[in-house]
Order: structure tokens, then C-alpha cells, then sequence
């Protein structure tokens, strides 16, 4: 099942790039079990970072890990002996995992407002910066 969805051609593809949220399912997984589907899906996220891993310059020294998945030991110590490095949580570096995202979202929006990029040629491959979003002011009543 692993290797079923490793197959993907976005995993050989080299950075920038860029996926919808439609690209995958969970329809391979829906046939395990609870615990068979947890299991393989943390370690399906193990594999996709090891080889995401493969196009950076470098190693790094250090990963820090937000969201979720930073709560999981399990898949912490696989991240940590997949990679060879260091994995913690992004609060052992003084950041608020619960509170990142949010912070991104903000970042970006006051990027939209101000009609600055949100993404260029080096995050996802775009030909030139582009900005995003759509602005909707709410009415008064």
C-alpha cells in the first residue's frame, strides 16, 4: 500500500513545485484498519519528507516540526531516524505551532491586501510573482 502511493510522479519531480488538495485521497487507506491507515499514513508522510529531503543543497542540522503531527511521538522518532538529524517540535525553537499557520495565513493576507506576491518562480515555479486571493469586504446591515 506504501509503495502504491509513493508512486505518484510528483515525489520524482524536482522543487519548485506545487500540488492541489485534489491530488491525492484518502481512498487507498479507507480499506485498513484504524491503526493499519494511521500507521501507514504516518509513514507515508516519513517517506515523502525523507525524499523531499533529497533536493535540498544540504542537510539540515535541525527539523522542526508544526501542526499535528508535532504531538506524535511515534512520528517524530521515524522522522527523526529516517532523516539522521534532529526532529522537535517548533516550540522547543520558541515558536507556537498552535499559532503558526494562523500567523502565515495573516502574513499573506496583508501581502494580498497590499497587492504583493504570495508566491514567485522559487516556491512553486510560476514564471513570474503572483499575487492570490480575492478580497471581500463584508457589507455594513
Amino acid at each position: 500500500m506504501l509503495s502504491r502511493l509513493l508512486d505518484h510522479p510528483y515525489f520524482d519531480l524536482p522543487p519548485p513545485k506545487s500540488l492541489d488538495r485534489n491530488d491525492f485521497s484518502a481512498e487507498a487507506v479507507q480499506a485498513l484498519s484504524l491503526e493499519d491507515g494511521a500507521a501507514t499514513l504516518s509513514m507515508y508522510t516519513v517517506e515523502t519528507i525523507r525524499r523531499a529531503s533529497g533536493f535540498l543543497p544540504e542537510a539540515p542540522r535541525r527539523w522542526l516540526v508544526t501542526g499535528g503531527g508535532r504531538r506524535n511521538p511515534y512520528l517524530l522518532s521515524s522522522l527523526q531516524q529516517a532523516l539522521g538529524s534532529p526532529v522537535d517540535p517548533t516550540e522547543r525553537a520558541g515558536i507556537d505551532g498552535d499559532a503558526l499557520e494562523a500567523e502565515a495565513f495573516a502574513y499573506m493576507a496583508v501581502r494580498c491586501l497590499r497587492g504583493l506576491p504570495l508566491s514567485g518562480p522559487n516556491t512553486t515555479g510560476v514564471r513570474a510573482p503572483q499575487t492570490g486571493g480575492r478580497v471581500s469586504l463584508a457589507r455594513a446591515a
